[in-house]
């Protein structure tokens, strides 16, 4: 397999690192809009030669980034950048005839009317528009297939397969007990994703109903997260598991649950208030900008917090229905990540190792044909048990509490 890898950032970096160990593929060629960050990501292989970089690459420019793929031979790209480039990646690949992967789908627009009753242009909708070709075209796009979304989508195949006869609820549940030592706020996530993903109307999905909204950090309960991470009060954010699982899960409702913690949103709902969440451009001293890209160029870089993080952060599905044997069940599956063995064993943070972890494993298995197909898929498309058995391959074990 030869992978082009688009964005090396904090996520990014770590892909290649993760990637560094194994031997599935032939070939990486890292891409970043910044091609000094790109040759980073090169020295830090320690003179692997499968790894080379191109100079700089606007992920936004389709028929350049197609021109890349072509030049390198590459099998499929991998998306690393935040989801604006989306679909420039996804018709570049399409077009260069290479398998796609992403962690993160197609941007959604609030219903103009009714944003916090009724979906307008949900997450992946333009993508799903387009698979039509890429199964014709005999090409895999594997999409949503970072920690979230991704692995929680893996545990809900896992669910329906091996442990449940039916299922009354998915629950994605995610939280973690992160301290960034030095600083009054620092998230340990890109803060544009973070911004789009918890101010946006959250959806929910219901058989019967369909897919609807709520307003944001809507539901608030409190989850108890295991490994010593404890209560952390969850809310209802927009995110891709709602719109991936129903298409290939039978469930009566999933949801998406993320503890943020009562500061953080209070931080996002000023951001909100002050308009500094909008991405149009602003005019500033004749200069426009993005007041969110200004919000992410103050905040520290995610990628950078790791020496000064400690804590553990958790990703994980709980699912409520009946077990095999005919009796109500619950449980919790769950992966989590400690800052300190991550940044020990990788030298990358908890939540970008956690994230990169899983597309290079979903990799692995599409260069061994394992996971195989055409078209515009999720992971729950998959066999999951492969995928399991990997992940615990590469040193992080996931784990399955009864009783949710």
């Amino acid at each position: 397999m030869r992978i082009l890898l688009v964005g090396a950032g904090g996520v990014g970096s770590a892909i290649a690192a993760i990637a560094a160990r194994r031997d599935f593929f032939e070939a990486m060629v890292v891409a970043d809009y910044d091609g000094a960050r790109a040759e980073k990501v090169i020295a830090a292989a320690g003179g692997d030669a499968r790894f080379t970089a191109v100079g700089s690459l606007d992920a936004g420019d389709e028929s350049a980034v197609a021109a890349v793929l072509a030049e390198h031979r590459c099998d499929v790209l991998m998306n690393a950048v935040d989801p604006r480039f989306v679909m420039p990646l996804f018709r570049a690949a399409l077009a260069a005839g290479a398998g796609y992967l992403d962690m993160a789908m197609s941007l959604s627009r609030p219903h103009p009317e009714d944003p916090y009753a009724k979906t307008g242009v949900k997450l992946g909708d333009e993508q799903f528009e387009m698979a039509g070709q890429w199964e014709s075209a005999g090409q895999l796009a594997l999409v949503g297939m970072g920690v979230e979304p991704g692995l929680s989508d893996v545990f809900a195949r896992y669910a329906a397969d091996h442990l449940f006869s039916a299922i009354e609820e998915l629950g994605v549940r995610d939280g973690a007990d992160l301290q960034v030592a030095g600083y009054d706020f620092a998230p340990s996530f890109s803060i544009w994703t973070t911004i789009e993903e918890c101010l946006n109307p959250p959806v929910v999905y219901e058989e019967g109903r369909g897919f609807f909204t709520t307003p944001p950090f809507s539901e608030p309960e409190v989850f108890e997260f295991p490994e010593g991470i404890g209560p952390v009060e969850c809310v209802n954010v927009e995110h891709e598991e709602v719109l991936l699982m129903p298409r290939w899960v039978d469930a009566k409702r999933v949801t998406f649950k993320y503890g943020l913690g009562e500061e953080f949103i209070d931080v996002l709902k000023t951001l909100h208030k002050l308009g500094l969440d909008r991405t149009d451009p602003v005019t500033v001293k004749g200069v426009q900008v993005s007041p969110r890209d200004v919000v992410a160029a103050a905040l520290p870089d995610p990628a950078t917090l790791g020496d000064v993080m400690t804590g553990k952060t958790c990703a994980g599905l709980w699912v409520k229905g009946t077990g095999q044997d005919g009796e109500p069940r619950q449980v919790y599956l769950y992966h989590v990540v400690d800052n300190e063995w991550s940044m020990r064993e990788y030298g990358h943070q908890a939540v970008v190792w956690q994230t990169a972890v899983n597309p290079v494993v979903a990799m692995e298995l599409l260069a061994a044909g394992t996971w195989s197909g055409a078209g515009v898929l999720g992971p729950e498309a998959f066999d999951s048990t492969p995928f399991l058995e990997l992940l615990t391959a590469y040193g992080s074990p996931w784990g399955m509490r009864e009783g949710g």
